[in-house]
């Protein structure tokens, strides 16, 4: 009789949120790669990194998710591409994960650049940075790297989509 007491108690600490005033939140689920999946999902990362998501209204199996694209985004600071992020994690400790989004510290290659919401992954507690490393790295290696960045004024050898604001009326940046 205890020991089903115990397991109760147990069972219901993991139901049961504390939230702590002042700690910074994060989420909580059975397993980090859980926590991960859900971040994936909550935070858009397919929306870009997963070719063809939005089109198939997001039922693409996480077999193909996060593999990079080869459709960039052209903007002032050149034109970029969603890197194919289960490359990437295979090369990479989870500290140096952790450091590209808390510290602001690019990778060679990677460097910082729109559209990525890099502001609001250096917001995110440690604990959820690292949960995306371990639902990313548990997919495995899969897919090709994105392209390379094209500096500004260079012409792209892929498509891309202009990420520029455009005025009425006015003629649509090239």
């Amino acid at each position: 009789m205890k020991e089903n007491s115990l397991l109760g108690i147990a069972a219901a600490c993991l139901l049961t949120t504390t939230v702590v005033y002042g700690a910074m939140p994060h989420v909580q689920a059975a397993t980090a790669a859980q926590a991960g999946r859900y971040l994936v999902l909550a935070g858009g990362c397919n929306d870009c990194h997963t070719p063809g998501w939005a089109q198939a209204g997001g039922a693409i199996p996480s077999s193909r998710w996060l593999t990079g694209s080869r459709v960039g985004f052209r903007g002032p600071w050149g034109v970029t591409y969603p890197a194919n992020l289960r490359l990437l994690v295979q090369h990479m400790h989870e500290r140096q994960w952790v450091a590209m989004f808390k510290d602001k510290t690019p990778l060679p290659g990677y460097p910082m650049r729109p559209p990525m919401p890099w502001l609001d992954y250096h917001r995110l507690n440690v604990r959820d940075l690292q949960a995306l490393y371990v639902f990313i790295q548990r997919l495995g290696p899969a897919g090709q790297p994105a392209p390379r960045y094209v500096p500004p004024g260079r012409t792209p050898k892929t498509s891309y989509i202009v990420f520029v604001p455009q005025r009425p009326g006015s003629r649509p940046h090239p």
